[in-house]
């Protein structure tokens, strides 16, 4: 079987694919695997290994909610294949990919959890991941490495157009695939500025992750609509500066959640100056977390550079809606925050007494998880 894989290593080597590979936990050989064939420069761009929580962390730029998962692997593929489309200017988008492992695997002490691996895959044109719970006590560490080895090589042979076949096992495992929909990959590479549910330019707009969307966003776009009179638009941004891109299966999974009825707009653009760029005369639905980070000194080179890019709201006649929010112990609401005085007219704020609301989407996704 060593002879097998280190043979189809040879021929990735050999294809035209270049890719960045991250692993975290186990499945580490991998990326040890596939270094040590000769020709490993013509396809692996960088490879990384955020093995430690705290690495990891670090490396998404957010605490995940779940290790070892296949909502961490995926954002961890998403955002290595950025890496490789930054790194490779030259080769055609086809041929790059990000690829990522978490594994939690055999080791020294008795697990409580179950022994499983998920790998994912970004390519330009889909997201794909494959997800599986291993028997316990059946394979070593080593055996379980090789496993997850063997998983990583034939899904890059396959994304290659190469022969693959992937290892015969007692256990099932579960392969998720995404296709780029109409405009994704358009968005992605920045050709387009957003991509609209409706034949509408959006007036309100209400950016955030909606993952999940609950009651409490549904409330304020509520009090908004009825605020403004404008029809709500729900934004997600499929790459914010300080968050991980999203992978097709979580653009996929958060358009999902609304109706037919609810209008929604995809961007690329993370920063609200941006925003304001492409959205002249246009109302923005934020929290007042929202707003402490937006006018946090360190995103920025300079105090005078902020307040600088703030003009841009005043030249689109750009506003914003506030909600209270908890923020650290305490709920906040705009009268709390203290606001450049170039841009103070552009801020409405609702106080407690009309909303609160300390529900969170990430209460909600580990809660339903655990």
């Amino acid at each position: 079987m060593q002879d097998k894989i280190l043979q189809k290593i040879s021929d990735i080597h050999k294809s035209n694919i270049k890719f960045v590979i991250v692993s975290s936990g186990g499945g580490s050989n991998a990326i040890a695997s596939l270094l040590k064939v000769p020709g490993a420069s013509n396809s692996i761009l960088e490879s990384y290994i955020p093995y430690s929580r705290e690495s990891l962390d670090f490396y998404l730029l957010k605490q995940p909610d779940f290790y070892c998962s296949k909502d961490t692997s995926l954002r961890m593929a998403a955002k290595a294949y950025s890496a490789a489309k930054k790194i490779d200017q030259n080769s055609s988008k086809k041929n790059l990919f990000g690829v990522a492992i978490t594994a939690a695997l055999s080791t020294t002490y008795q697990k409580k959890g179950d022994h499983k691996f998920h790998i994912a895959l970004q390519t330009e044109d889909y997201s794909k991941s494959i997800s599986c719970v291993m028997k316990k006590g059946v394979r070593t560490r080593e055996q379980e490495e090789e496993l997850v080895t063997a998983f990583v090589v034939n899904m890059l042979l396959e994304a290659a157009g190469l022969d693959f076949s992937y290892p015969e096992m007692p256990e099932t495992y579960d392969v998720d695939k995404v296709c780029a929909k109409e405009g994704w990959r358009e968005l992605m590479r920045e050709e387009i500025q957003f991509i609209s549910s409706h034949n509408e330019e959006p007036k309100l707009i209400f950016p955030g992750a909606f993952n999940p969307i609950h009651k409490a966003h549904l409330e304020m776009a509520a009090l908004a609509k009825k605020q403004i009179q404008k029809e709500v638009f729900f934004e997600v941004c499929i790459q914010n500066a300080d968050k991980p891109p999203l992978s097709y299966h979580q653009i996929d999974s958060t358009l999902k959640q609304f109706t037919q009825s609810d209008k929604w707009v995809l961007t690329k653009t993370g920063k609200f100056s941006d925003k304001a760029m492409i959205f002249k005369d246009a109302t923005f639905i934020i929290g007042a977390d929202t707003l402490l980070r937006m006018l946090n000194e360190k995103f920025y080179p300079s105090y005078k550079s902020m307040i600088e890019e703030f003009e841009i709201f005043n030249q689109q006649n750009t506003k914003f809606l506030v909600f209270g929010r908890v923020y650290g112990e305490k709920f906040i609401t705009l009268n709390d925050i203290s606001l450049p005085e170039n841009i103070k007219q552009r801020f409405e704020g609702f106080g407690e007494d009309i909303f609160r609301s300390d529900i969170s989407s990430s209460q909600i996704r580990i809660s339903e998880d655990s």
